[in-house]
């Protein structure tokens, strides 16, 4: 008896779905620029003129990419299963840590990210993982907040300080 094969999904049904996407930003851009105004006033372009076209090209463009996507006969695996695991061992704490800068703020959430990712997938000894969790937001923080005065996404953290 042998062992089926994990089911995997195609490059044309990836393709199908990222086209699609992209075309409802298309609309939403098209829409939100009528909205506000996509013409030509006694001034110059109104607000949303060039966001019009750039949503009008989108739209094309995926339109494009659907069509021929839908009109394919064959389509290679798009990811073979096994590496689909290590895509998802990058995704998820990606996507946890622009979760977690809403919570906690972005120079905190960073030194997670970094810890995490220098440990887990760097193989790094704590020593090198601390220093370098902790000082890379730290210069960061001092750069964007102190220096630049470009404020970025805080937590409670940052509120200790008086920032």
């Amino acid at each position: 008896m042998t062992e089926k094969e994990p089911a995997a999904i195609s490059t044309r049904a990836i393709e199908i779905i990222v086209a699609l996407m992209l075309l409802s930003v298309a609309v939403l851009v098209i829409y939100d620029s009528k909205r506000i105004g996509a013409g030509w006033a006694a001034d110059g372009p109104e607000a949303g003129y060039f966001p019009f076209y750039i949503g009008a090209l989108l739209g094309v463009a995926s339109i494009w990419i659907l069509l021929q996507a839908m009109l394919q006969k064959t389509s290679p695996v798009f990811v073979a299963p096994d590496r689909f695991q290590r895509v998802l061992a990058v995704f998820i704490p990606t996507a946890l840590y622009i979760a977690t800068i809403y919570f906690i703020g972005i120079y905190l959430a960073s030194a997670f990210f970094l810890a995490l990712f220098m440990r887990r997938h760097g193989k790094f000894g704590w020593r090198k993982m601390l220093a370098v969790s902790v000082l890379v937001p730290g210069i960061l923080f001092l750069l964007f907040e102190v220096w630049f005065l470009v404020p970025l996404p805080k937590g409670p953290l940052e509120n200790l300080f008086g920032y």
